[in-house]
């Protein structure tokens, strides 16, 4: 089957500097049919004048700490689509306050709404999806250096991460005999709508460009074009990975 009769589910859009927003564009320019969702209400407007630029792409909200919210939409897709090929989790976050202060100062609640919002939400909406893609496809989610190294003020964010990481390798193992793959894109930092709750961002964005073998940071298009090769069937062979588009950032030790 050739790339311009694939169709692939975007989780994470909220304005033009979200990863989301990077993959989607890259995934239209390789021919994808998408269905692009955004969190709520508020982001529709937004959402809505960025996915008009994708023809034949269309937005549909989901909260993703909904199940109800999760199988109206996957029924919705069902009857406007009936298979997916494809699927980008872009969505993380974490409360504020968290990626402040001290990690053992971590709450409790900011823990549970960390690991809910940021790593449960992608067993949910694969568990959703998996039926829809009866021809085999892929998965892609978004993590971060900070899951496996400690970066200062990451905090609950760097533990969520990880969980991330070990979600996607027990969802490839198990979905691996459906011909569906599942894998992890880490990227360098991006100045999102999300990171922007990082207090050290840029502290973390110069040192990044610093000590990255490419002595840069990472453009959003890069992490684009890297979901595109995951979601393709180039990437056959590869699933439980956990890639990094960082300009080499993480192979330095110093």
């Amino acid at each position: 089957m050739s790339e311009t009769q694939k169709t692939a589910v975007i989780f994470g859009l909220a304005n033009k500097r979200s990863i989301a927003w990077a993959i989607a564009q890259k995934l239209h320019e390789a021919g994808w049919r998408l269905a692009i969702t955004y969190q709520n209400e508020r982001l529709a407007q937004e959402a809505k004048d960025l996915i008009t630029d994708l023809p034949g792409s269309e937005g549909f909200m989901c909260d993703v700490s909904s199940d109800e919210e999760i199988a109206k939409l996957f029924v919705e897709l069902q009857g406007r689509y009936g298979v997916l090929h494809g699927l980008v989790h872009s969505v993380a976050y974490a409360p504020a306050e968290e990626l402040k202060g001290e990690f053992v100062n971590t709450s409790r609640e900011g823990f549970r709404i960390a690991h809910d919002i940021s790593v449960y939400s992608l067993i949910a909406v694969v568990r959703a999806a998996a039926p829809l893609m009866t021809e085999g496809g892929g998965i892609v989610t978004m993590t971060y250096y900070g899951a496996e190294k400690v970066v200062p003020k990451y905090n609950v964010m760097g533990v969520a991460k990880a969980a991330l990481e070990a979600t996607v390798r027990y969802l490839s193992s198990e979905l691996g005999a459906k011909n569906i793959r599942v894998n992890a894109i880490s990227a360098g930092p991006i100045k999102t709508l999300a990171a922007r709750g990082i207090s050290q961002l840029g502290e973390m964005l110069r040192a990044h460009a610093e000590r990255a073998p490419l002595k840069r940071n990472v453009d959003p298009a890069e992490v684009g074009s890297t979901a595109v090769f995951l979601l393709s069937e180039a990437s056959s062979g590869i699933t439980g990975e956990t890639l990094y588009v960082d300009c080499g950032y993480n192979i330095m030790g110093f």
